[in-house]
């Protein structure tokens, strides 16, 4: 029943263009999933990878104390270097990396010591050295490296990998962000669906906890039997549908298939989530930390299907070292270098690094030079750098033990073959077998993509 003359209006215009929009939908292949549930859907060509797993380094690295030697710092240590760039704030002399770098594996490949167990996987590392972005503030570049676009809302790279592919497990979430404590709720945009169907989004989960009810809050009923649910969900999509039916509103189809995967999340997730499954030596093996703990976890989603698992990290102590980074890096990078190491060991042991691709980075580097504070002393830190840093990929598709591009040498900004946060974007849903030109969606009368107008896939470093 129409209820006002804009409801009218509403469900004449809305009605019209979804018959458009359901034959756009239908030659995409794409019709059947669209709002509901992400079924899973075939790319345009065959894919090197099923799933993605990424280590988001929150707050910036520094490229030049883990994966980017500059041995040049060190002759001009307390010395200022012949070219600087403009940064946030001021910066001194040019500040050598408190870390030795060593040669690994039969690549060669330079890693830091505070990698030194990722670094046993240098023949099966891609290091893009020569990555840059668009500025040096923190919230437009987690946008860009995240959902591609700096300023305006647009959906994630978790969020289009799985609009692309759909997801094979109907009994958890297809994409999946973890950060042990949680992160400010501004950071939330960088794992959202925006103008995509809301089934898309990511979900977002905290693992400080051991317990199951704790990590995904209302995982269970404090009252109502399982049975007693499936009857009261049942009316609650009768109703629903209904409500919808009349209003042709694919927003409301989302909210419907969200409440079914919460059901059926009931059991699934506590199958997925529990450790305790797992053998004493591989739980020894991710360590006893919470960032172990997380990464064996998400292995766990990983092996059920779920197609995204982004892994935070550096919400309570960002990246963001503006002092003292010899002891701040040296601390983060001993929390993740165990767990990355045990994961690719497993995915290995597991036969599932082949067709698995995992991503380690931030939103951008730090500065060759040291950071001073008001005073103009030593801050013995770094500031912002997004001209050149530091990203790099490993598993299916993947070219191991291969460096690609450059910074100057001192590490301030890419000069050989700069790589853009499109680039790199291009290059990861090519190995998920779709052209980046080709995977859009109509919004607003345009065709949306993650690599906007830009975008090439980075082949050196492709097996």
């Amino acid at each position: 029943m129409i209820s006002s003359r804009r409801e009218w209006l509403a469900r004449a215009g809305s009605g019209l263009g979804a018959l458009g929009l359901t034959g756009l939908l239908i030659d995409a292949g794409a019709a059947a999933s669209a709002v509901g549930r992400p079924a899973p859907k075939s790319p345009h060509f065959a894919p090197k990878v099923k799933r993605v797993i990424q280590f988001f380094c929150n707050g910036g690295p520094s490229h030049v104390d883990t994966f980017d030697p500059k041995p040049a710092l060190a002759k001009y240590a307390g010395r200022s270097l012949p070219e600087t760039l403009q940064t946030e704030r001021k910066t001194g002399a040019a500040f050598p990396s408190p870390f030795r770098f060593r040669k690994y594996g039969e690549s060669g490949l330079e890693i830091s010591e505070i990698f030194s167990q990722t670094a046993r996987h240098a023949d099966s590392i891609a290091v893009v050295r020569s990555m840059y972005a668009q500025v040096p503030n923190h919230e437009p570049s987690l946008m860009l490296m995240n959902c591609g676009d700096s300023v305006q809302p647009r959906p994630s790279l978790g969020a289009w990998t799985l609009y692309g592919l759909g997801t094979e497990n109907e009994n958890l979430p297809g994409f999946i962000a973890m950060c042990p404590g949680g992160l400010p709720i501004k950071d939330t945009e960088n794992w959202q669906a925006a103008f995509l169907p809301g089934a898309y989004q990511g979900t977002f989960i905290d693992p400080k906890h051991e317990q199951l009810d704790k990590i995904i809050e209302n995982i269970s009923h404090p009252h109502a039997a399982t049975t007693v649910q499936r009857r009261q969900l049942d009316l609650l999509r009768r109703l629903n549908a209904a409500h919808r039916d009349a209003r042709i509103d694919d927003r409301l189809e989302a909210r419907i298939q969200s409440f079914e995967l919460a059901f059926r999340m009931q059991t699934e997730a506590a199958e997925a989530f529990d450790l305790s499954r797992e053998t004493a030596q591989t739980r020894a093996m991710y360590g006893d930390g919470v960032h172990g703990r997380q990464t064996l976890i998400a292995r766990r989603l990983l092996e059920r299907g779920v197609r995204y698992v982004q892994l935070w990290h550096g919400a309570g102590q960002p990246w963001d070292n503006h002092d003292n980074i010899e002891g701040n890096h040296r601390k983060l990078a001993g929390e993740l270098d165990r767990p990355i190491a045990a994961l690719l060991d497993d995915l290995k042991r597991r036969g599932l690094f082949d067709d698995t691709l995992v991503i380690w980075g931030g939103e951008f580097g730090r500065t060759p030079s040291v950071e001073l504070g008001g005073d103009g002393k030593s801050k013995l830190g770094r500031d912002h750098n997004h001209y050149g840093f530091s990203v790099w990929l490993a598993g299916g598709g993947i070219r191991g033990g291969t460096a690609y591009g450059a910074t100057d040498e001192f590490g301030f900004k890419a000069v050989t073959n700069p790589t853009s946060v499109h680039d790199l974007h291009a290059t990861i849903l090519h190995l998920l077998g779709f052209d980046h030109e080709r995977l859009t969606f109509r919004y607003a009368g345009r065709d949306f993509r993650l690599t906007d107008v830009s975008g090439r896939v980075v082949r050196d470093i492709l097996a």
